[in-house]
């Protein structure tokens, strides 16, 4: 934690304190009991099976604030450490409904990202086909400019990379990519905007993204097509493949029952891509709150819950269930744990040092009294770093611990 600057700190400290989120860079400072998980993941999959042409679809269960969120943005910085491209889609019923699968697809092209460094992710980032396909096009620029070429030889040797792009499955995607980095190379905005347009889902017009060679629209018919000849292009263009993270950070509403069972049904089939070799270099996480969703009595139902019945963890790494309140063996100690480290960022927030025994006591009360709210609508892990954060103001302020009456939940 030495290499933690002060005001890095303070933005972990207040994005905790306010809303009990974990921030997009610092959530590792204070990451507890999860490498049991974690380290399977990267060991079975990202390092091996899924960069050697595999997929796998995971369920991650957690109560809201309840480390979901947490969880996905580890597994990403994992992925990111050995060249995946992730795409992190907080899905929203007004978005990007489960029951929409070309609205999922949308999702996931509008937030794909190349792997960032902490400088990249501190100081802001573009996200997107767009900033994606900048990317590769810079990358290839550098490439052939490092080896010296310049004028007609080095744009020669950018458009012979798009021959090198072969066997996607959609037509239109490739050529809608290719055509993307062509009109970078000519720089023409408006047709590369006209060409991430549809890409992203937004809209296809024949007069417009014909004279691209794209006659070909995104929509409930085409999702899965579009989505295999993304994570095949990604692959093409150097990357280890693609890691989706989808996380229901809301409450589904109330769905009509057609398009509940399209849901599940878009779930499935998911699932089963995962196992098809046509769908090779890409893992996918799926963030639900519980399990309500599978409880029904059709055989759509049933056949989802046979899917994702067995459970993931170390002695079995097959299992697609990610439970997360199954990490947490010691829940009390396991607080304890994330509120020391806490501690320590809040010290370097505020150039502050604790009396220790005053921080373990401030550290023990919100964890027992968070602890004891377990089954509110909030996860207690939430509960705690929020309520932490206002012990630690108050133990900074006042110098001496807080009581429970001081912290109030």
């Amino acid at each position: 934690m030495n290499e933690l600057k002060p005001h890095v700190a303070r933005y972990i400290i207040d994005t905790v304190g306010a809303n009990g989120i974990p921030p997009q860079y610092g959530f590792q400072f204070f990451t507890a009991g999860l490498e049991p998980y974690l380290s399977v993941i990267e060991e079975e999959y990202l390092a091996s099976f899924i960069k050697q042409g595999g997929s796998a679809f995971k369920m991650v269960v957690g109560v809201y604030g309840g480390g979901k969120t947490h969880f996905l943005y580890c597994v990403r910085d994992i992925a990111w450490n050995h060249n995946f491209a992730v795409s992190y889609v907080s899905l929203s019923p007004g978005e990007s409904p489960f029951h929409k699968l070309e609205l999922v697809y949308s999702a996931i092209v509008r937030n794909i990202v190349a792997p960032l460094t902490a400088d990249e992710l501190l100081s802001g980032y573009e996200q997107g086909i767009g900033a994606f396909l900048r990317n590769w096009f810079s990358l290839k620029f550098q490439e052939f400019r490092s080896k010296g070429l310049s004028g007609d030889a080095l744009r020669e040797e950018l458009l012979n990379e798009l021959e090198s792009i072969q066997g996607i499955e959609s037509i239109s995607f490739a050529r809608a990519v290719k055509a993307a980095f062509r009109a970078l190379l000519d720089r023409k905005e408006e047709d590369f905007t006209n060409i991430c347009q549809w890409l992203s889902g937004e809209g296809y017009d024949r007069r417009t993204h014909g004279r691209y060679g794209i006659f070909q629209k995104i929509d409930k018919t085409t999702a899965f097509q579009m989505l295999r000849s993304l994570v095949q292009w990604v692959r093409q263009i150097g990357y280890s493949g693609l890691v989706i993270l989808l996380d229901e950070a809301e409450r589904v509403p109330s769905l009509s029952t057609k398009q509940r069972e399209q849901h599940l049904s878009n779930l499935r089939e998911i699932i089963d891509e995962c196992g098809h070799t046509n769908f090779q270099g890409v893992m996918i996480f799926y963030a639900v709150p519980d399990e309500n969703f599978l409880e029904g009595r059709t055989q759509i139902y049933e056949a989802l819950r046979q899917r994702v019945a067995t459970v993931f963890d170390s002695p079995n790494p097959s299992g697609v269930k990610i439970e997360l309140e199954r990490v947490v063996k010691e829940p009390i100690s396991f607080l304890c744990e994330v509120g020391s480290k806490l501690a320590r960022i809040y010290e370097i927030a505020y150039n502050y040092h604790f009396d220790n025994a005053a921080c373990q006591q401030t550290i023990k009360l919100a964890a027992e009294a968070a602890y004891e709210r377990r089954f509110g609508d909030i996860g207690y892990k939430r509960l705690f770093v929020q309520t932490l954060i206002k012990g630690f103001h108050f133990l900074r302020q006042k110098g001496t611990p807080p009581s429970s009456e001081d912290l109030q939940m």
